[in-house]
């Protein structure tokens, strides 16, 4: 199912003429994928982040998995940006988080905790110039992902130099100190912030963050099309079942 959502520009405060500018896309076809696995590329070589490669795109063992959703963001029908989001919980545990960080984060799982890993958040190197406000339209995916999966906890892998961003917006704190992520050259700290307690602050700073009940269902509800291998309960907020049966 394809699930371009153009946002709605009421009742979201300050920044609705961009949400009503703005395309969420979940990359469902080839096309759409090598598109994003392309500008990852381009992203991560302009920042140094990557080694040069003839292939030229970025992807990982993580891409496609039952509780991945990549995304890219579309602005004025052109891809401006990207980010793919992991829910984890005691029986979907893959994700690059729980890789490098999994002593942290297995016994949360090991609780029945439900946590948001978004990773892989890029964007167009010359496009996001022009776009200041892209940061916060590209990672309001991961905010949506917690409100609709009722997450208890929001992650954040980040360079320590990008960490001020998400400790003002999100009101997220280091957890771990920055480690390798396999395929990238610069280390990687862990951020958390606990979803429940502090979402009504983001949400009053930032009312674009806000979301309704609908965008997040045509964002993350998908029939067994995509998801038919196994049964995964994510406890979704908007009662909107992601539950696909075994075959």
């Amino acid at each position: 199912m394809r699930s371009p959502v153009h946002l709605p520009s009421a009742a979201f405060g300050r920044g609705s003429d961009l949400l009503g500018q703005v395309d969420y896309r979940l990359a469902e076809t080839a096309e759409e994928q090598e598109e994003i696995f392309r500008l990852r590329y381009r992203a991560y070589l302009r920042e140094g982040a990557i080694l040069e490669s003839p292939a030229q795109r970025n992807t990982d063992q993580y891409d496609g998995l039952p509780n991945s959703w990549t995304f890219g963001v579309y602005f004025h029908g052109e891809l401006y940006s990207s980010v793919r989001i992991s829910v984890l919980n005691s029986v979907w545990r893959q994700s690059c988080s729980t890789e490098i960080f999994g002593e942290l984060l297995h016994p949360r799982l090991d609780r029945g905790e439900v946590i948001i890993d978004p990773s892989r958040f890029v964007a167009d190197p010359d496009k996001a110039r022009r776009f200041p406000e892209l940061p916060y339209l590209t990672l309001r995916l991961a905010y949506m992902a917690c409100e609709y999966f009722n997450a208890d906890l929001g992650l954040a892998i980040v360079r320590a130099e990008h960490q001020a961003f998400y400790r003002r917006v999100f009101l997220h704190e280091t957890i771990a100190a920055p480690r390798m992520l396999p395929g990238l050259l610069k280390p990687v700290g862990l951020m958390a912030a606990d979803f429940p307690a502090l979402k009504e602050k983001v949400f009053e700073r930032y009312p674009m963050m806000r979301s309704t009940a609908f965008e997040r269902r045509m964002l993350f509800a998908h029939d067994g099309d995509r998801r038919p291998s196994a049964s995964i309960v994510l406890r979704p907020h908007d009662n909107a079942s992601i539950v696909p049966q075994q075959s």
